[in-house]
């Protein structure tokens, strides 16, 4: 880390064990996810803050690369386990942890970007063919059968009514599946 962890005490004498323990969290955040430029971690001790009588209060600060901040400052203030100081401390990093994980994740690009399901309205149909065509947002002409309309109401579907579908590759080029009727042309 480029900078020391910053450890403020309010209402509770810190012994160097605790900070040393506090020190080693943070290497291990570091070591595992990537570097961290900064961080800053408050220990409020029981009774200094009304609400939360005999519990300790753990507050993470940290500052990673490319601007991105992670803070963890949530307390159970019902969880009577807090009025232990290791456990808030083990409690208050595991949270930050996890969160440091999934930013080191989005940095790395590893996290699934969920595409917007296509839409579409139903442009031609054949009722005795069992199959039809979706003219789709971008502008193509999707096929779909019978089968691929959720709640098999192929029957009911009419020119002009907007559905979503999944797109999959056919024998004959891109098809529809898993057609579902959208807004008040839904089939029920």
């Amino acid at each position: 880390m480029e900078i020391p962890v910053e450890i403020e005490s309010h209402g509770v004498e810190l012994p160097p064990s605790v900070r040393e323990s506090l020190a080693e969290h943070v290497n291990e955040l570091e070591t595992r996810y990537g570097r961290i430029l900064k961080c800053r971690v408050a220990v409020t001790g029981p009774g200094q803050k009304h609400r939360t009588g005999g519990l300790y209060d753990i507050r993470i600060h940290l500052t990673l690369p490319e601007g991105r901040q992670i803070t963890v400052d949530r307390l159970d203030h019902g969880d009577e386990r807090y009025s232990d100081l290791q456990f808030a401390i083990n409690d208050a990093f595991k949270r930050a942890r996890r969160q440091v994980q999934d930013e080191a994740r989005k940095m790395q690009g590893a996290t699934k970007h969920h595409e917007p399901q296509p839409t579409g309205t139903v442009q031609r149909i054949d009722h005795r063919g069992e199959f039809g065509f979706i003219a789709a947002a971008d502008g193509r002409e999707v096929y779909f059968h019978r089968n691929s309309v959720v709640g098999g109401k192929f029957e009911d579907l009419e020119l002009g009514t907007r559905v979503t579908f999944a797109e999959e590759p056919g024998r004959e080029g891109d098809q529809a599946s898993t057609v579902k009727p959208m807004g008040k042309h839904a089939l029920r």
